[in-house]
C-alpha cells in the first residue's frame, strides 16, 4: 500500500511536524497501525481509508508510536495534502473525515494552497498549578488550565520564556496530562499574536516535545481569542523545526489553517 511523509504547518521540506500517511485499500487491525506508527517513529502516523465511492469521504484514524489518539491536527492536515496532492480527491472537493472520538472533520483547499481543517474547540478550565510542575518547566507559571482532551494549558511570562524552555521532560512526564502546552503573547512587533511549545512524553514514546501540534491550537484559540479580543488569530509553535497555525474561533468550532509538503512516497510492504 501506499506510505507517505508530509511536512505538516510548513512551506518547506524538514519543517513544521512531519507525519506519516498510510493509504489503505480496506479495513486494518488496530494491532497492525499501531506496529506501523512504531515503525515509522513520527509523532503521529495516519490511516487513511475510502468510505464507499464518495468522492470524499475517508476513514481516519492516528497513532502515535505508542498509542492511538482521540485527535491530531497536523495528522490530518497531512492526510488532506495526501489526498489532494495524488489526485485521490479534486483540488476543489471538501474531504469529510469520520473518526472514531472526533466525529467527522472537514479540510478544504483555500486558492492560495494552504488547507483549512473545521475541528472541535476544546477550551481550557482554570485549575490550581499542579505540583511539580513549574520546577518541571524551569520558569514561573501565571496561570494553569486543563481541557477535555486532558492537556494542561500553561501560559508563562513572554515568549523569550516559552522559546528557551529546557524542562525536565521525566518530571513533566509524571503529571497527570496527555501534554503540556506552553503558551505566552507574542512579542510587540512579531507576524504572530501567541508562541507556545507542547511536550507529551506520554504518548510520544520517549520524544519529549511535538514539533506543531493542530490539536493543542484547539485549546489556545479561544484562549487567546478571549486575551486579546479576536477570533482570528495567528500562532507560532516555538519548536526547533517550528510552525505557523492560522486559527478562526467559530462558536464551539476552530478553523485551523496551514500548509504541508510531502517529502517522500513509497510503498509500504509489510
Amino acid at each position: 500500500m501506499r506510505m507517505l511523509v508530509v511536512d505538516a504547518f510548513a512551506d518547506r521540506p524538514f519543517a513544521g511536524n512531519p507525519a506519516g500517511v498510510c493509504l489503505l485499500r480496506d479495513a486494518a487491525d488496530p494491532g497492525w497501525m499501531q506496529r506501523v506508527a512504531a515503525e515509522m517513529k513520527h509523532s503521529e502516523t495516519a490511516f487513511v481509508r475510502p468510505l464507499g465511492e464518495s468522492g470524499g469521504g475517508f476513514e481516519l484514524r492516528w497513532f502515535t508510536p505508542v498509542t492511538e489518539v482521540a485527535l491530531c491536527g497536523h495528522a490530518t492536515l497531512a492526510s488532506a495534502q495526501a489526498l489532494y496532492e495524488i489526485g485521490m480527491v479534486s483540488p476543489d472537493h471538501l474531504i469529510s473525515f469520520n473518526t472514531l472520538k472526533s466525529g467527522v472533520l472537514t479540510v478544504a483547499r483555500e486558492e492560495d494552497g494552504a488547507l483549512s481543517m473545521d475541528f472541535p474547540a476544546v477550551p481550557a478550565e482554570p485549575t490550581g498549578i499542579p505540583e511539580g510542575l513549574a520546577e518541571a518547566l524551569g520558569v514561573p507559571v501565571l496561570s494553569a488550565g486543563r481541557n477535555a482532551q486532558n492537556d494542561r494549558l500553561i501560559e508563562v511570562a513572554d515568549e523569550t520564556s516559552v522559546r528557551k524552555l529546557a524542562p525536565d521532560i521525566r518530571a513533566l512526564a509524571a503529571i497527570d496530562a496527555r501534554g503540556v502546552i506552553v503558551t505566552a503573547a507574542a512579542d510587540p512587533g512579531q507576524e504572530h499574536d501567541f508562541v507556545s511549545r507542547f511536550f507529551a512524553a506520554r504518548v510520544l514514546g520517549g520524544h519529549g516535545e511535538d514539533p506543531v501540534t493542530g490539536s493543542a491550537h484547539c485549546a489556545l484559540a479561544p484562549y487567546w481569542a478571549e486575551r486579546l479580543g479576536r477570533d482570528t488569530l495567528t500562532g507560532y509553535q516555538a519548536s526547533e523545526r517550528g510552525g505557523y497555525v492560522r486559527v478562526a474561533l467559530r462558536g464551539d468550532r476552530v478553523t485551523l489553517s496551514g500548509r504541508a509538503v510531502i517529502v517522500l512516497d513509497g510503498t509500504l510492504s509489510a
